[in-house]
């Protein structure tokens, strides 16, 4: 489906933009994108009752073509795009890809850049670090329910990649139901093909 607002340019050039963006804003233009398996959020130590954010890619590392995969998939789509950074490590920007129609109204005054033209707004954020969570115990301890809603909750699964690698497509609800008995079968009977 596509919309006549917008075109959604190559991905090399609006990568080459987003670059550009970051160095605009005195930012790192290395990037090392994460997905929303990569999202480590935990209670703050400094301030109950809020969070702060992290990010791994130890425990479920995204594939080489995680990236191309959601732009590729999130272009079908009508809804604005968005390239999220949420901070600085020593590998660069640590960034998300985002699309849903949430962001539409969001602009200058939320710390938005749009490129309407595309249907893609960037966000370069605020000059900071974001740890990298190395820790499997503090991983898994993440919070991942009753908290409150944020922007990268729009962001692409590594399971949904990983679904679009093996059958081409999303998949249905019914049949992740059905996929996940046939392999929980296939674990019982002793066939793990």
């Amino acid at each position: 489906m596509t919309n006549a607002k917008f075109t959604r340019p190559l991905r090399a050039d609006v990568l080459t933009a987003w670059r550009n963006c970051l160095a605009g804003h005195n930012l790192p233009t290395a990037v090392h994108w994460i997905f929303a398996e990569n999202l480590c959020i935990e209670p703050s130590p400094v301030t109950p009752g809020s969070f702060r954010v992290g990010f791994q890619t130890k425990f479920t590392p995204p594939s080489d073509d995680a990236l191309e995969i959601a732009y590729d998939q999130f272009s079908e789509t009508d809804a604005r795009m968005v390239f999220y950074r949420l901070g600085s490590s020593p590998r660069g920007s640590v960034c998300i890809l985002l699309c849903d129609p949430w962001f539409e109204e969001r602009g200058a005054r939320d710390g938005f850049e749009r490129h309407d033209q595309w249907g893609i707004s960037f966000y370069p954020g605020h000059p900071g670090e974001i740890e990298e969570v190395q820790d499997f115990r503090r991983w898994l301890r993440r919070v991942q329910r009753d908290r409150a809603f944020h922007d990268f909750d729009f962001a692409m699964a590594l399971a949904t990649i990983d679904e679009i690698k093996i059958h081409g497509r999303t998949l249905q609800p019914y049949e992740r139901f059905a996929d996940s008995m046939l392999n929980r079968l296939r674990r019982m009977l002793g066939n793990p093909n």
